[in-house]
């Protein structure tokens, strides 16, 4: 069995081995099941992408939309709520927010399934059903950051004076947020939404084992609790492939947005 696991050659020749395989697409094999760890992980992770893609496709409108309008309405009422809803959310765990939904949109008033997964195969709307919960539990710590970064970001931004100049101009005031302001101010939040992205990617561990869905976070819980050690090396890589990509697009991003910031590089 020594043999068979490569337990017989020295840690360094084994970890060189493991590395080359790896960066040609074999990532090995289950110690349990014997199924190649990329086949698992291929099957797995489209459920890992959809669930995180949504919940950063949540925490990019429900936080934009909150901050725009909290900077907008600076020291009223509307700021005041956004700030504490924000401050409230932002200590909720993902896995009591997910409990709490699950409590309330599926038992309480049963609209939507509290577990499970469909594919797209099986219809848009079913797949999104399924999604609906597990992203939004996990986009509620994100959406607040993104939140209170837009809104401190563009409550300076509204008083400089290419904003001010705008105005006198005559532009209409959603072009003078939404373009001028917005594109300025934006900064802050696009990079604390690209922070969340690996703690995402962690809270979906807890967040598939709520909500019973077969991605890779729970697979990857799953092989450390049995000690399959080819799995977790396996799903770790792929998640810090995942991370990295993230990161190149997020500064991809910040560069668009400021286009000044090309003469800092």
């Amino acid at each position: 069995m020594r043999e068979v696991f490569g337990l017989d050659r020295p840690l360094l020749a084994r970890y060189a081995l493991w590395l080359w395989d790896a960066l040609h697409g074999d990532l090995g094999a289950s110690w349990f099941t014997r199924i190649p760890v990329a086949q698992s992980i291929a099957e797995r992770l489209p459920v890992s992408l959809s669930v995180a893609a949504g919940a950063l496709l949540i925490a990019a409108v429900l936080g934009g939309v909150s901050g725009v309008l909290a900077a907008v309405r600076q020291g009223g009422l509307l700021d005041r709520t956004v700030t504490v809803v924000t401050s409230v959310l932002a200590t909720v765990p993902g896995f009591v927010a997910a409990v709490a939904l699950i409590t309330v949109f599926a038992l309480l008033v049963p609209v939507l399934p509290a577990g499970g997964w469909a594919p797209p195969s099986a219809g848009l709307a079913t797949w999104a059903t399924f999604l609906v919960l597990p992203c939004v539990a996990l986009s509620l710590d994100a959406a607040a950051d993104v939140a209170r970064q837009l809104r401190t970001g563009m409550a300076d931004t509204l008083h400089e004076n290419y904003v001010v100049g705008a105005r006198v101009r005559g532009l209409p005031g959603w072009r003078v947020v939404l373009v001028h302001a917005l594109r300025n101010g934006a900064g802050p939040a696009v990079a604390v939404l690209g922070m969340h992205v690996p703690r995402l990617i962690g809270g979906a561990v807890i967040v598939e084992t709520v909500f019973a869905l077969p991605g890779v976070g729970e697979l990857t819980k799953t092989a450390a609790l049995g000690g399959d050690v080819p799995v977790v090396q396996g799903a770790l890589l792929v998640t810090i492939a995942v991370v990295l990509v993230s990161s190149a697009l997020v500064n991809v991003l910040l560069v668009k947005l400021r286009p000044a910031a090309r003469r800092e590089i």
